[in-house]
């Protein structure tokens, strides 16, 4: 929370971005190291001491813009993307879900992160295009009460 990192959907992990408050014209540069922001409408979770380097601590949001400034070495040439439809704390909850999710979609399965231990993740698709992922998610939401959100895999 105190460094000076982000969360974002699909950008790579320790991809570098500069992000712009645009009420304030404040600037922070980021790295990305986590997945998120998983609220509709945000684009990038900042930590606590990037929030306040642009002078948003208090807010807790705001109209941001974002640009990459560096992408990471050794990026994979092909992106991977997938559709989250939950997280889950009981692994039998998430095997529940990646099995309805399976059946009805295709591929899916349970992913966990070493950052984030006993939370288990369930996604849906392997895509290699952000859009062949949004329209898997537009089907899953049209055909479910998901709320659900594409993320990139590596």
């Amino acid at each position: 929370m105190e460094k000076l990192v982000a969360a974002h959907r699909t950008l790579p992990f320790n991809t570098w971005v500069r992000v712009v408050n645009l009420n304030n014209s404040q600037t922070v540069e980021v790295r990305i190291i986590d997945r998120g922001p998983f609220i509709d409408g945000r684009i990038i979770d900042l930590s606590h001491a990037a929030a306040k380097a642009i002078g948003m601590e208090i807010s807790g949001t705001a109209t941001v813009r974002m640009e990459v400034i560096r992408a990471p070495e050794g990026a994979p040439a092909v992106a991977m993307f997938a559709v989250q439809v939950g997280a889950y704390r009981e692994r039998a909850n998430a095997e529940k879900a990646r099995a309805d999710m399976a059946s009805r979609f295709g591929a899916a399965r349970i992913l966990v992160r070493p950052e984030n231990p006993g939370v288990w993740r369930v996604m849906v698709g392997s895509e290699t295009t952000e859009e062949a992922a949004n329209a898997l998610l537009s089907r899953i939401s049209q055909e479910t009460e998901t709320k659900a959100f594409v993320v990139r895999l590596n």
